[in-house]
């Protein structure tokens, strides 16, 4: 006895709606095929599986034996069908994605979520952890995009590089919220919260009042953003901050104001070049430079 599966789901699908014509429409195939394949069917077992009453289908005791068996195999291939069609889609899988600190406080979760909204079945790995970790990460499988900081430690990497404007965050009510630019020059005996000296950020801020010929006067140095925000909520100084630590719950309603010269922070999307990607990472990558295209400096150089 040779039953195909085609026969089986026209037979399921009878038994689900009780009707040839809502089984045909369901399958998407005409009632004479229908009918067809349920004939077929019922010489195979060569048994009786369905008595017309009244214009619809009601299956045999031997049907309903039948359908118990046939019910799991049928729905179980709809889904092996319906998540083939979900992976062609990037609708499913796994997305891996390891971000800086600065941006995995508000905006990566945004964009992760919104991304995934139209995904409800993507398994989400996601991470914060500094630039040099995040690289090694990337490099060795362990994600597939990552967003840090320059500079790259090797170039083992598919590299999409983006560069944002730093801004000044201001106590409130600090007398320097009369300027709309602020300089080294204006800045001149300001307290400075600063990242570490290793920083770019750091060392672009100093070569920029060396430059002015203005004393930088340093009260703190830390190594998160959003730490040196918190220093400035508390009025312990001023402090040269990228966009993103501005979108966090902690940074809406801090004042801040453009800097310069102006100083950038340099940073990249990156994919290992030794790894192509999965089609929810490609279509995730497309997504995230979309959306980090509104923060991106013009004319970094």
């Amino acid at each position: 006895m040779a039953l195909r599966f085609r026969q089986l789901q026209a037979f399921h699908a009878i038994v689900e709606t009780g009707t040839v014509t809502a089984a045909a429409e369901l399958l998407g195939i005409s009632q004479p095929g229908l009918s067809n394949l349920l004939a077929q069917l019922e010489r195979s077992v060569r048994v009786r599986l369905f008595e017309r009453r009244g214009g619809r289908l009601v299956p045999t005791p031997e049907a309903d034996v039948l359908y118990r068996e046939v019910d799991t195999v049928v729905r179980g291939l709809d889904h092996v069908a319906q998540a083939v069609s979900d992976l062609q889609n990037a609708q499913a899988g796994q997305l891996q994605v390891a971000c800086q600190h600065s941006m995995s406080f508000s905006l990566l979760p945004r964009i992760i979520a919104e991304f995934a909204r139209a995904r409800p079945d993507i398994a989400i790995s996601f991470q914060s952890q500094y630039s040099q970790k995040i690289q090694e990460w990337v490099a060795s499988g362990l994600f597939e995009i990552g967003i840090c900081e320059m500079p790259l430690l090797n170039d083992g990497f598919d590299v999409f590089p983006l560069h944002f404007e730093t801004r000044i965050a201001l106590p409130p009510g600090d007398g320097l919220m009369r300027h709309d630019v602020l300089t080294p020059e204006r800045l001149a005996g300001a307290p400075i919260v600063m990242m570490g000296p290793e920083h770019m950020t750091h060392r672009r801020l100093r070569d920029a009042f060396e430059s002015a010929g203005v004393p930088l006067r340093t009260r703190v140095h830390s190594h998160l953003f959003l730490n040196l925000l918190s220093f400035v909520r508390e009025g312990m100084g001023v402090a040269l901050l990228d966009p993103f630590v501005f979108e966090t719950a902690e940074g809406r309603g801090v004042p801040s104001r453009p800097f310069r010269p102006r100083i950038l922070m340099d940073m990249a999307v990156i994919t290992s070049r030794a790894r192509p990607l999965s089609s929810v990472g490609g279509a995730f990558l497309e997504a995230l430079l979309a959306a980090l295209e509104p923060y991106r400096a013009r004319d970094p150089g």
